[in-house]
């Protein structure tokens, strides 16, 4: 039977693993670029963001590879592969002697990434249903970020004690083991859901997968839209903002802090952001976060202090978390459970695609204009992909202000 409540045990289990897949990224999230500029002597940003675009692509796929594996294996299965697949990751940053073994470490991070974090959220859409479905990707969304977060203050106060090489990375260690020791053993797979779901469904059959979650759909083509934009950013905040912070001259423990509220905002927040899209119109929720980011970045360049640069992370937090549960229930409650987990996938693909296109969009941008020039002009990118949102999308529940309801077809 599906529900929150009558599945707590295994839900609660599979927040613990997302959390723990949320800490690998954070262990570099706070110190790789000048990692990267203090032991391999890196200085263009191009360069320095190169990470991300292996991570970026690599997520990106495996995202979507996740779609065409659940028709062949079960997603308990993929999960535990995503696991093992991470493992090799703090050995290789623990023990890298060229920038290229970071390139493959984010590769392997990549690939993980799209394995674990997509099992686990459709997992969970399998075992609570339509009910409080957006309470309940705000807790998993939750676990992820804020374990992000506090992963990458405290991988910054190791740096700032012991050094960039080696001893940042070894929380790594437990975390992989922890992930898999427990997906392994006590994750139960959720296969017998998705048979009685699929009884019950009244959601219609999707001819073209890959053309209508891109874009012919209103719903599924607008988050798609936005999902992209929104971690194009958060791809910029990764790869720049350490840099901008260092160049203003911040100690490594305070850009650990500003790098560590930012995704701590985020996770926190959906845990009312989520239950906020099972009453209110999803789309509106979507526009505010989304201009919500744009005011934000904007904030980080032109309040040039420590305290401006924490007021700037929460409100890109802020935004950010009203957004990111809401992308997740508007993919569930526009895709017929079979074909689930490849609707997820090709949202996903687009979504983590962000990361690519914002490390090679913000490394020209800061080499050829400037660290300020480059976050301008993301933001103006987020805030009319927000706009395009609302002027898009349906609204499928109770409406938040004024607007029309409409049926979400081509």
């Amino acid at each position: 039977m599906q529900g929150l409540k009558e599945n707590k045990n295994q839900f609660l289990l599979l927040v613990l693993v997302n959390a723990f897949v949320g800490a690998m990224v954070g262990m570099e999230r706070s110190i790789l670029p000048e990692f990267g500029k203090t032991i391999f002597s890196l200085s263009a940003a191009s360069a320095l963001t190169s990470f991300i675009v292996a991570f970026g692509i690599s997520k990106a796929i495996s995202n979507y590879a996740v779609g065409i594996l659940s028709r062949k294996f079960t997603r308990k299965q993929i999960l535990v592969t995503g696991w093992l697949l991470a493992s090799p990751v703090p050995f290789i940053l623990m023990y890298a002697n060229h920038w290229n073994w970071i390139i493959i470490a984010n590769i392997f991070l990549g690939i993980s990434q799209g394995l674990t974090w997509s099992t686990t959220v459709v997992m969970k859409i399998d075992l609570v249903g339509s009910k409080n479905r957006g309470l309940a990707m705000g807790i998993n969304e939750f676990a992820g970020y804020l374990s992000v977060g506090l992963a990458a203050y405290l991988s910054a106060q190791i740096a700032s004690q012991y050094g960039y090489s080696f001893y940042p990375f070894m929380p790594g260690l437990f975390f992989v083991l922890a992930g898999l020791v427990i997906s392994l053993f006590w994750v139960n797979d959720t296969a017998s859901f998705i048979q009685r779901e699929t009884e019950q469904s009244t959601i219609p059959i999707l001819k073209n997968i890959w053309a209508s979650t891109s874009w012919k759909h209103r719903n599924l083509g607008s988050v798609t839209l936005n999902g992209l934009v929104n971690n194009l950013n958060d791809g910029v905040m990764w790869g720049l903002v350490p840099l901008l912070l260092i160049q203003r001259s911040f100690s490594i423990a305070e850009v650990g802090v500003v790098a560590g509220i930012y995704p701590m905002v985020w996770g926190i927040s959906q845990l009312f952001t989520g239950k906020m899209g099972d009453h209110f119109c999803k789309k509106q929720l979507i526009t505010v976060g989304m201009l919500l980011q744009a005011l934000a970045i904007v904030f980080l360049v032109v309040f040039t202090s420590f305290t401006g640069a924490i007021i700037a992370a929460v409100l890109l937090g802020l935004g950010t978390g009203l957004v990111y549960p809401n992308f997740l229930t508007v993919v569930a409650e526009n895709a017929h459970p079979t074909q689930r987990a490849e609707v997820m996938g090709v949202f996903r693909f687009w979504r983590d695609g962000g990361y690519v296109i914002g490390a090679l969009l913000s490394g020209f941008l800061a080499d050829s204009m400037g660290l300020n020039g480059a976050l301008y002009s993301v933001a103006a990118i987020t805030a009319v992909a927000g706009i395009i949102a609302n002027l898009r999308m349906c609204c499928t529940l109770k409406l938040f202000w004024r607007s029309q309801e409409c049926i979400p077809a081509l």
